[in-house]
């Protein structure tokens, strides 16, 4: 007798897995930000000072 998934499961499992991926995604924007962060912010004198436009 096969039955057919639950859509509850289907939606919770969708939505952890699209959850933990947007995890990875934000580590990983983090990273880039603080990498892109030390190394601009290491010139003497502040010779490319501020690199965001606000």
């Amino acid at each position: 007798m096969s039955r057919s998934p639950n859509p509850l499961a289907l939606i919770l499992f969708g939505a952890g897995f699209a959850v933990k991926v947007l995890w990875w995604i934000a580590l990983a924007v983090l990273v880039v930000w603080l990498l892109g962060f030390l190394v601009r912010s290491t010139t003497a004198a502040g010779g490319r000072g501020r690199w965001y436009r606000w």
